[in-house]
Formats: C-alpha cells, sequence, structure tokens
C-alpha cells in the first residue's frame, strides 16, 4: 500500500466518497511531492515510460476514448484503486481529456451525471472538460449501457 495524495496536493480531487485523485498535464513538470502509484494516460500515441504502474488509454487530443468500453473499464478500476492508491489522470493539457475522465470518476463516484462537469470545474480545473462532446460524453457515461447483461447468466 502506498498511500493515498494529500488534499493540498496540486492537481487533487476530492470525490465525493472523500477518494483523492490527481490529474495533471504532461507538457507541464511533474508536480512536486510523491510519485502516483497508478497512472492512467489519455493520449492519441503511447505515453512516456514511468517509474510506476501506467496504462495508456487511447485517446487523441479534443476527441473520446477509441474504446468506450474499454474506458469505463479503466476508470472502474482505478476509482477502486485509489482508495488505497496514489492514482493520476494525465493527458497534454491536464484538461479535456483528463477533465472528461475526472467527471466520469465523479459519476461512478456518484455525482449526477449532469452535474458532474460543473462539479470538476469547480474542484478540480474551471477550464476542465473541452468539448460539447466531451461534455456530452459524461452525460452519457451515467446512463446504463444498452450492451451491459446482455450476455448469458
Amino acid at each position: 500500500m502506498t498511500g493515498t495524495w494529500s488534499p493540498e496536493d496540486p492537481g487533487v480531487l476530492r470525490l465525493p466518497s472523500g477518494r483523492l485523485v490527481r490529474g495533471r498535464g504532461l507538457r507541464n513538470p511533474q508536480p512536486p511531492g510523491p510519485d502516483p502509484a497508478y497512472g492512467v494516460y489519455l493520449l492519441g500515441k503511447p505515453p512516456p515510460a514511468s517509474a510506476w504502474e501506467s496504462r495508456w488509454l487511447r485517446w487523441p487530443d479534443f476527441r473520446l476514448p477509441a474504446d468506450k468500453a474499454e474506458a469505463r473499464a479503466v476508470f472502474s478500476d482505478a476509482l477502486r484503486r485509489s482508495g488505497t492508491e496514489r492514482v493520476e489522470f494525465a493527458c497534454g493539457g491536464g484538461r479535456g481529456r483528463t477533465g472528461t475522465a475526472l467527471a466520469c470518476l465523479a459519476v461512478l463516484d456518484g455525482v449526477p451525471a449532469d452535474e458532474a462537469v460543473a462539479f470538476v470545474r469547480r474542484a478540480y480545473d474551471r477550464h476542465a472538460v473541452e468539448t460539447p462532446w466531451q461534455k456530452r460524453y459524461v452525460r452519457q457515461f451515467g446512463r446504463p449501457d444498452p450492451h451491459a447483461g446482455s450476455g448469458q447468466a
């Protein structure tokens, strides 16, 4: 167990459950303080190597995740891990894709989907979630997956 972030650490978002996750832009220097234990990198191409465990989620700039089912699984896993580990989400600038992912985490943590963008903008970055389709993705993220449960019992 590595411990979680301090609420005062740069870029840290406190979710309603009290879990802490960090968002950041990879084009900026790494914030001072401890390294993450697990990073989720939201980029159109593979991220640079890191000294900690990481996951690449293919997500071109100003767009949406290439595989939405994979994104949901990655977000769910990251939320679970954030209870005991320092988890960070990062894209190039730390606002559009990172803000969208953080808003989806907020939905998974109980924030109503139609309030999640405003929640992240208040608590993380007022410019988070940059495009209309990213906002729509967050709103739709809160809806049940029509394909879930369609397999055999």
